[in-house]
């Protein structure tokens, strides 16, 4: 495989392969920064893969008070299916018990989509009938009375059928320290776009996985062609003095967000250099046979 150098990081000749989804977003306030953001926390947990989740989902953004609807600080939660019927499951159930449990929080629509999802619009049968509706504008609320007030939350939410997901990233370094280095900066250099979410723990995945397993009803197993304990056994894709991988998978509200993160995680790492960071980046595919986005590396450097 043909490979560039940046800064002393070698980035290989090579394209993620990420797939259309459906997707959506909403704005979670509290009552303060912490409680906002332990709704969402709390929302979008065991939301990594759809493959054994739903779905895929986490904090897109934070939000100041004076850039939410009801004047109090706020999050931004983008989730991820690959159904509008599952997206409408896994957001109803996790809003129901993660959002609507915790204190002082209050949940808007945060995406103008193709269709709408319901938000309050589902929940407000919690109310038991003393549920009030309210229309300010062009938008609908739902107020649910409940043990510390009441729960603010709008009726809906749209959905976007442009979504894009599994965009990604492979660091390859000398050691785990290294690797776990490289792949910090690529979060936090990710996570200043807007529109892109990476739902691993923390951004990162250790257990990056390829299609098909050697057990029946396994859908996907270990990657052994970069599991480093491997490389003598199997096909490896490692060099010599490589003995740790590390992998940023991203969903994208857009095409386009997705290939800016992406771009922002290949700088970050390469401005890094591999003394501290990644000796080598790369990304998964599958030979572009299964998902209609392609995003090559070296169209994205820097």
């Amino acid at each position: 495989m043909q490979r560039l150098t940046v800064n002393g990081v070698a980035i290989d000749d090579t394209f993620a392969e990420a797939f259309g989804m459906r997707a959506t977003a909403i704005i979670i306030t509290g009552p303060n920064r912490k409680w906002a953001r332990q709704a969402a926390i709390t929302m979008t947990g065991y939301a990594t893969s759809v493959i054994g989740c739903g779905c895929e989902a986490a904090i897109d953004v934070e939000l100041s008070p004076s850039e939410t609807p009801d004047g109090r600080p706020g999050v931004r939660v983008m989730i991820f299916a690959v159904s509008t019927d599952e997206l409408q499951k896994q957001l109803q159930n996790r809003l129901g018990q993660c959002v609507l449990t915790s204190p002082g929080s209050a949940c808007f629509a945060a995406l103008k989509g193709t269709a709408d999802l319901k938000l309050g619009a589902a929940l407000r049968y919690f109310g038991d009938g003393w549920q009030v509706s309210k229309k300010l504008g062009d938008r609908h609320y739902w107020r649910i009375p409940v043990m510390d007030g009441e729960f603010l939350c709008e009726a809906t939410t749209g959905l976007t059928k442009e979504a894009v997901g599994g965009g990604n990233l492979l660091l390859l370094a000398e050691n785990n320290t290294k690797a776990l280095a490289a792949a910090e900066a690529a979060v936090a250099a990710i996570d200043e776009i807007p529109g892109a979410i990476m739902p691993f723990p923390g951004g990162v995945v250790r257990s990056g996985s390829k299609v098909g397993a050697k057990y029946r009803g396994m859908t996907a197993s270990t990657n052994d062609a970069f599991a480093p304990t491997l490389s003598g056994v199997v096909r490896s894709e490692l060099d010599p003095g490589v003995n740790a991988v590390l992998e940023i998978v991203i969903d994208g509200e857009t095409s386009e967000a997705v290939a800016a993160a992406m771009r922002a995680g290949i700088e970050a790492v390469t401005n890094l250099g591999p003394q501290k960071g990644a000796l080598r980046i790369s990304a998964g595919n599958y030979g572009g046979k299964l998902g209609k986005f392609h995003y090559h590396l070296k169209e994205l450097l820097p």
